[in-house]
């Protein structure tokens, strides 16, 4: 859980800096509403934690830092671009999701739930960021995004 937390401070902040360097206000609204519900998601996974007697990654405030940063370069990047990005970090967090609701133990019903409505929720925000224009991303960008979800995860997992 701690892992699925950490994606929610990652993607929070993520949505906030592409929502800051958006070129329309009706672009922005869309990625803060985004961050809104990863917000839901964060509260969702922080008090799972807190009930599992389990911490939040010492990274957070690096992972945040990180993302926003992110976001507001692909921001500035373009619209086409940064709702780009969007789709394909959606897609790596729902197969992320999957993979998990595949290992979470059966009895464990409380943490199945939370993980299963972020999982629609990701879908949800991959199919709006397409629709707003987004496209597909270079083989070699979803390998650097796909590397990059490897080091935090693993380094979430125990930090």
């Amino acid at each position: 859980m701690r892992v699925n937390h950490v994606g929610e401070v990652c993607a929070q902040a993520l949505y906030e800096g592409q929502a800051l360097s958006a070129n329309t206000p009706a672009l922005a609204s869309s990625f803060r509403k985004a961050a809104a519900e990863e917000g839901d998601h964060l509260a969702w996974t922080r008090e799972r934690l807190d009930e599992l007697g389990a911490r939040p990654s010492l990274l957070n405030p690096l992972w945040f830092a990180g993302a926003f940063a992110i976001g507001a370069l692909a921001g500035k990047l373009g619209d086409r671009l940064s709702l780009s990005f969007m789709a394909e970090t959606e897609r790596q967090v729902e197969q992320h999701l999957a993979g998990h609701l595949e290992k979470l133990p059966t009895a464990d019903a409380r943490s199945r739930a939370i993980v299963q409505v972020m999982r629609e929720d990701e879908i949800a925000h991959a199919q709006t960021a397409l629709r707003l224009g987004g496209g597909e991303m270079p083989a070699p960008v979803r390998s650097l995004m796909r590397l990059a979800a490897r080091v935090m995860t693993r380094s979430a997992h125990y930090l």
